[in-house]
């Protein structure tokens, strides 16, 4: 409803403004939940890589697998690049459909 001010200057009350909700979109498109999937394959891939290294004996200490490129370096490089794929699948934009 109009108040009495609002009258008083305009002469008319005023009409309260119609509001269209908006139409709904997805959160992620098809392509993000794709680059998800890559992401997470990678994260998978280096923690599986990681992992290991257990000796049969307690008492023996194979220093050559526990320290190997494998799992001092590759391991680790895939995962921050999982986690970088992750972050940019959240990030991007999904394409405007043209109508």
């Amino acid at each position: 409803m109009a108040t009495q001010q609002q009258i008083k200057k305009t002469g008319k009350p005023i009409k309260a403004a119609k509001t269209e909700p908006a139409p709904k979109s997805e959160l992620f498109s098809k392509e993000n939940y794709k680059w998800m999937l890559i992401g997470l394959v990678i994260l998978a891939l280096g923690f599986f890589l990681m992992a290991g290294g257990k000796s049969k004996d307690p008492n023996v200490f194979n220093d050559a697998e526990i320290y190997s490129t494998t799992r001092i370096t590759i391991a680790p490089i895939l995962i921050i690049g999982g986690f970088i794929i992750e972050i940019f699948a959240i990030m991007k934009k999904p394409k405007s459909k043209s109508t």
